[in-house]
Order: structure tokens, then C-alpha cells, then sequence
């Protein structure tokens, strides 16, 4: 029988210093609510979810001394200006998932797919084939951080799951690249084949006359048709995309798009170009996510096994369905290196998936914090593509606050020197890590963070652009 996992946390500490990962495969399940972590992580502090809030947090966007976490109900601001002392500044209650965020000066745009009668934050749900239904982009002005105001609505075929801000050169615009999917001849605004994305334009000096400029169609041979095998088998097809991250300084972005990954061309960012793509039919099943590392030469792209509603980190799945995939870029096309998931075996209650992270901005190393739901926080180094390693983790056993396969942390970013974790149900968590492969990262501070739109980090350690 194995001891549970905070007896291995000494063992461990041993062998992180040499860079191998703690073989806990079989080690028990903590108890509901448990933390455990690696000795290279502390736990700052927990700031419980708003109760304006009823439903679940999503994704988060940082600027300045303020964190904006989305909610399917609305989204909170935060003042973080003191990590441990992370507090509520205000919530806005406006209701239509995902509500993930980003923000740019003093806008923020939220993401809304679940089909609403209107575009107000007093809308209800209202079937997609109702022509007059809306989904789309809300944008708000938080200016005053304490009394965000709602000033535009954006509707897009499919609404908008998630969204990407790519800002034009010289600064007078902002281009949001609208990821929506989930297409039926019966919705008259999302009807199939669904192969493009939206793209928004916004006027900075007059945000309310964003509009959308073009729905470029990615996918002219119809993309990767799918395999429709039961669960755990099946492939997505592809219909749109679920997420694009883009690099705006080096002119480039990557797209999850469901059933494969695909490189864009993005310097002019209304009229993006698919150069290069990929499929996994052995392994993935929905291509979920992509983040560049700093140099722009490697993409890590996820597989939302499950759809983040099913327990896919256990041995009955393994190691390499539901997981990272690792791809350097050679001569503009994708080369596959290896594959990554948590070796921490998750109870059959607990929703587990590869989801949103960010970079840790280390001199001279790619290293990466990610969520994986109710897998927990996990901290790899991917510098060896081709042998990623995690190096820090943080979790809680089983979420007993809410139904089985429907908790844990939503997205995990490294911001200003702390982790901040996006939690279903908990609210919002802040760690410390403390370990001689990431410490660099303290001296690179940021003015703010869309971490769907990368911005190359200084390799010295002074500052951001």
C-alpha cells in the first residue's frame, strides 16, 4: 500500500532538485478538499467566488494591479496589488457562458456561446433556432474599476466560446479573432459547414462601432472530418475553431481547431493565412488550446479529452490521451516531440483536462504553469521538447462543494511574480513558487497579460515592452 501523497511531499523535494519527476501514479487519492503540493510551491491565499456570481469562474486577463476573472454569470475585478492580501473590487452580473475575458487600456471583452433573447446583462437563455437569439462579444469599460460599464454588444455566427485580441501596429485598433464551433443547419445563425472565424474590428477612440469585418474560412477543404467511435475513442471533426493564440510581434498565431492545429500567418491581421497543419488521429480528440513558447519556435497544443466533464486522468486512459502534444517548428510546418500529462492518477469523480496556462518568463528555458481542473496546478519545463517534465504542482482532492465531474481550476497564469488558478467553485487562488529554475521570473514585471495573446518577455529580466 502507498503512503498518501503529502508524506512523499520530503522525497520529493529530493528529487525535483535533480529534475525528475515523483513516480505517484498509484499513490492514494486525497481527501475531499486536501491540498497537496510539491515542497516548491506555497499556497498565498484563497479568495472565495463572489456570491453576485452563481455559476462557475472561467478564464482570467491581468493589467496592472488588477486581476479580471470571467464567470458564466458575469466577471470579477481584483485588486492584487498585494498578493496576499488579494481582494474583491467589484463583480458584474451579466449572464451568458463562457464570459472568458480580456482587456486592452480601459476595455474588456467577454466571450458569450450560450444563446441569450437579447444582448443585454438582463437576457435570458433562448434557443439558438430562434432567429432573433444573440451570442457574440460584450465589451465593457472599466475605467473605474469599481463601476464597470457595459458599452457594446458584438453578435458573431456560433457566438463566441472564447476570443483573441490582436492589436494592429500602430495602436488605433484592436482585432478580436472570434473561436466559436458547435454548428446545426437548425441554428439560422450557425448553420454548417462552420470553417471560419470572426473577426471584430475595434476602433480604440470609439469602441462602440466594432463591428465584424470579415469571417475568413480556414478550413476551404472542410478540415478533418471526425471518427465517430464512443468515448474515449472518437475524434472531433472539424468545425471552427475552440482557440487561437496569437503573437502579434512575430506575426504569427496558432488554432486549436477541434480536430487538428494549424499555424497562421497574422501580419496583416485582417486577412490571416493557415500555413501549416496538423492531426492526431491516434491520440487527440479535440484540439483545445496552443501556447508558443518565447521564441516563437514550439507550440504546445491540448486535447480536451471528455470535453472537461469526464475522469481522463486515471490508467484506464494513460499517459497520452487527454494530454499536451509538444511540436517544434521547423521550416514553417509543425514537427511532433512528445506528449505530457500529470502522472498524478485523479479519483473517477474528478473532472480532469489539459486546459489553459501560461508562460513563466525564465531566461533561456520554456516553462509553463497550466490548469487541469480538478488535476490541479501543474508547473512543467518543456526546454527538452521532446522530454517535458513538470516541476511543481498544487491540487485538492475531490471538490465535495459541488455534483462529481464538475470542479477544479479552470486556467492557471503566472503574472508579477505569483500563480494565480481560476477555480469552478473555490474562486480565486494565488501560490508562490520558489525554485532555482523559475526564480528569473521574478524580475520581469508585466503590464498586463491576455494569455491568448503572447508578448515576447525580455530575456535579461528587466521589465516588460
Amino acid at each position: 500500500m502507498f503512503t498518501r501523497r503529502r508524506v512523499l511531499i520530503l522525497v520529493a523535494a529530493l528529487v525535483a532538485l535533480a529534475g525528475a519527476t515523483l513516480p505517484v501514479q498509484a499513490a492514494d487519492i486525497p481527501a475531499p478538499g486536501e491540498i497537496v503540493m510539491s515542497p516548491n510551491i506555497k499556497h498565498v491565499t484563497n479568495v472565495p467566488k463572489p456570491e453576485a456570481l452563481a455559476d462557475i469562474h472561467t478564464d482570467m486577463a491581468f493589467q496592472g494591479d488588477y486581476a479580471y476573472v470571467g464567470n458564466y454569470y458575469g466577471f470579477s475585478i481584483y485588486d492584487i496589488r498585494n498578493p496576499k492580501r488579494t481582494s474583491l473590487v467589484s463583480s458584474v452580473v451579466c449572464p451568458g457562458g463562457q464570459m472568458d475575458v480580456s482587456v486592452y487600456g480601459d476595455l474588456l471583452f467577454g466571450s458569450v456561446d450560450s444563446s441569450r433573447n437579447n444582448d443585454s446583462c438582463s437576457s435570458t437563455s433562448q434557443p439558438a433556432s430562434v432567429k432573433e437569439s444573440w451570442e457574440g462579444v460584450r465589451i465593457f469599460d472599466v475605467s473605474d474599476k469599481s463601476h464597470p460599464k457595459y458599452i457594446k454588444a458584438v453578435e458573431t455566427n456560433c457566438g463566441s466560446h472564447t476570443h483573441t485580441l490582436v492589436p494592429d501596429r500602430w495602436r488605433r485598433n484592436v482585432y478580436i479573432y472570434v473561436s466559436s464551433y458547435g454548428p446545426s443547419d437548425a441554428f439560422p445563425d450557425c448553420a454548417t459547414p462552420h470553417d471560419l472565424i470572426s473577426i471584430v474590428k475595434v476602433p480604440l477612440r470609439n469602441p462602440s462601432a466594432a463591428t465584424v469585418i470579415a469571417t475568413p474560412n480556414l478550413f476551404p477543404d472542410g478540415g478533418y472530418p471526425g471518427r465517430q467511435l464512443p468515448y474515449p475513442d472518437g475524434r472531433s471533426a472539424t468545425t471552427g475553431c475552440h482557440d487561437i493564440t496569437a503573437y502579434p510581434e512575430k506575426g504569427i498565431a496558432a488554432g486549436a481547431c477541434m480536430g487538428e492545429g494549424i499555424l497562421l500567418d497574422i501580419r496583416d491581421p485582417e486577412r490571416p493565412k493557415v500555413t501549416a497543419t496538423v492531426r492526431d488521429e491516434e491520440n487527440f480528440a479535440f484540439w483545445h488550446s496552443a501556447t508558443f513558447n518565447n521564441k516563437g519556435t514550439k507550440v504546445i497544443f491540448t486535447d480536451e479529452l471528455g470535453g472537461g466533464s469526464a475522469a481522463t486522468c486515471n490508467e484506464a486512459i494513460g499517459p497520452n490521451r487527454g494530454a499536451n502534444a509538444y511540436f517544434d517548428i521547423e521550416r514553417g510546418q509543425l514537427v511532433f516531440r512528445s506528449y505530457f500529462k500529470i502522472a498524478r492518477h485523479q479519483d473517477d469523480s474528478e473532472n480532469c483536462v489539459a486546459h489553459n496556462g501560461s508562460l513563466i518568463p525564465v531566461k533561456g528555458r520554456d516553462i509553463m504553469v497550466q490548469a487541469w481542473y480538478q488535476g490541479g496546478i501543474s508547473v512543467v519545463d518543456f526546454t527538452d521538447s521532446a522530454h517535458p517534465q513538470e516541476i511543481a504542482y498544487f491540487e485538492r482532492g475531490p471538490d465535495n462543494t459541488a455534483p462529481a465531474l464538475s470542479g477544479g481550476f479552470w486556467s492557471a497564469y503566472y503574472y508579477n511574480g505569483h500563480i494565480y488558478g481560476s477555480d469552478f467553485n473555490l474562486g480565486l487562488d494565488v501560490l508562490k513558487i520558489n525554485d532555482w529554475r523559475t526564480n528569473r521570473a521574478n524580475g520581469v514585471k508585466m503590464r498586463e497579460l491576455n494569455a491568448q495573446t503572447q508578448a515576447s518577455y525580455p530575456e535579461r529580466g528587466h521589465g516588460h515592452r
